[in-house]
């Protein structure tokens, strides 16, 4: 049985708003501290209080929705995208981007704003959660134009992982595609994907990169889908992918 669950069948109510796609269970967890949901009218503050699940529960007075059945999406983030609902220097986001149509969507993990590539998109905040976690195993892996002089001995340092302004970064696995003059291609696969890391690993070795393009995010692949499409991927692929049941839906 999950930890989380009652065999009653309730639930912590963050994971209850991330599933109905309202937010991550972080951010939930942020927005029940802060007073602002309520359960049948009555404030909670305690991000550990478990529901039923047709509980009725509001954020600054607003019904949230039933969870719809969880879906899945790739999207091609373009360059000069913040991965992000609201942008407090006003730059242009991700999900101002996304087509018309689509339902509220959170983003499996962030790319930064010059970052290009797979963006994972889910309507589950419980199920983006999940796959963020380093504990999944999956390998994120990038393309990534070089500026400088390197070689593959160069980026076979990278191996070992690495300590970069306090950081440790846990093994990366390089290749380094082709060079001509100043500029290179490399292929660079990684689990962890911590904030910017594949720049901070260039830079530590005197490289900048010219451009990042994330072409896979564990089994799924960016493939020939082009830039700022969106492609739904089929609940029966990330679910054998996951190994998980078929869930219930909540809401016909």
């Amino acid at each position: 049985m999950d930890e989380e669950n009652s065999g009653d069948g309730l639930e912590r109510i963050a994971k209850v708003m991330a599933r109905a796609g309202v937010c991550s269970r972080r951010d939930a967890e942020k927005l029940i501290a802060e007073g602002r949901v309520a359960i049948a009218g009555k404030k909670v503050t305690a991000p550990g209080t478990k529901v039923a699940p047709d509980a009725v529960i509001t954020v600054d007075g607003k019904l949230i929705p039933m969870a719809d059945a969880t879906r899945l999406w790739r999207y091609h983030k373009p360059a000069g995208l913040v991965t992000s609902h609201r942008d407090p220097e006003g730059r242009p986001t991700v999900f101002a981007s996304l087509p018309r149509g689509l339902p509220r969507v959170v983003s499996v993990g962030r790319l930064d704003i010059n970052s290009e590539g797979l963006l994972l998109l889910t309507n589950d905040g419980e199920l983006a959660r999940r796959l963020e976690l380093p504990a999944q195993g999956w390998v994120r892996r990038y393309r990534v134009r070089l500026f400088g002089q390197v070689t593959q001995e160069d980026l076979d340092r990278l191996s070992e992982g690495r300590t970069v302004d306090g950081v440790r970064y846990g093994a990366v696995t390089a290749e380094l595609e082709r060079a001509k003059g100043p500029y290179a291609w490399a292929t660079v696969s990684l689990k962890e994907g911590k904030n910017r890391e594949v720049k901070r690993l260039m830079e530590n070795l005197g490289l900048k990169v010219a451009r990042l393009i994330r072409v896979s995010f564990g089994p799924f692949h960016l493939g020939q889908l082009a830039e700022s499409a969106v492609d739904e991927i089929a609940g029966k692929v990330w679910r054998e992918q996951l190994g998980v049941a078929r869930p219930k839906r909540t809401r016909e």
